[in-house]
């Protein structure tokens, strides 16, 4: 079993970076020209709807992938996205940061593991600091 912690401090209230966080139904957030097919990432906040369990995760190149779980807006989303289940918890340090937790579970082989683990540290840290980023300005 993979399990794989990955955070960021994020100098900016919860309620900002949530709205952030609930925008990865959208786009992925991590290196658009990977993950998301060399469409960037929206760079400004959409008008969403609150997150619901059972509609997609995530989107890539406008296809959606995934499904939502669980969540309780304004603290944490956790999706199932190719046999892996996704957490993004916000914990807030006072009334202006917020430190923004992924957790990554999936089973797999012990060897694939490793492999994935080592992946998922590249894309998870380039899409915790682009949320990070956007969050802040």
């Amino acid at each position: 079993m993979l399990r794989a912690w990955r955070g960021v401090s994020v100098r900016a209230p919860s309620a900002d970076v949530w709205r952030w966080v609930a925008q990865v139904r959208v786009a992925p957030y991590s290196y658009d020209w990977l993950d998301n097919r060399g469409h960037q990432s929206p760079r400004e906040l959409l008008e969403l709807p609150e997150a619901v369990v059972g509609e997609p995760f995530t989107a890539s190149a406008g296809r959606p992938l995934g499904r939502i779980v669980q969540v309780d807006p304004g603290t944490s989303l956790t999706g199932k996205i190719m046999g892996a289940y996704m957490t993004y918890l916000l914990q807030p340090r006072s009334r202006a940061s917020t430190r923004l937790l992924l957790k990554v579970v999936t089973v797999t082989h012990p060897v694939l593991a490793q492999a994935l683990c080592l992946g998922d540290l590249v894309m998870a840290r380039r899409q915790l600091l682009n949320i990070k980023r956007l969050a802040e300005a």
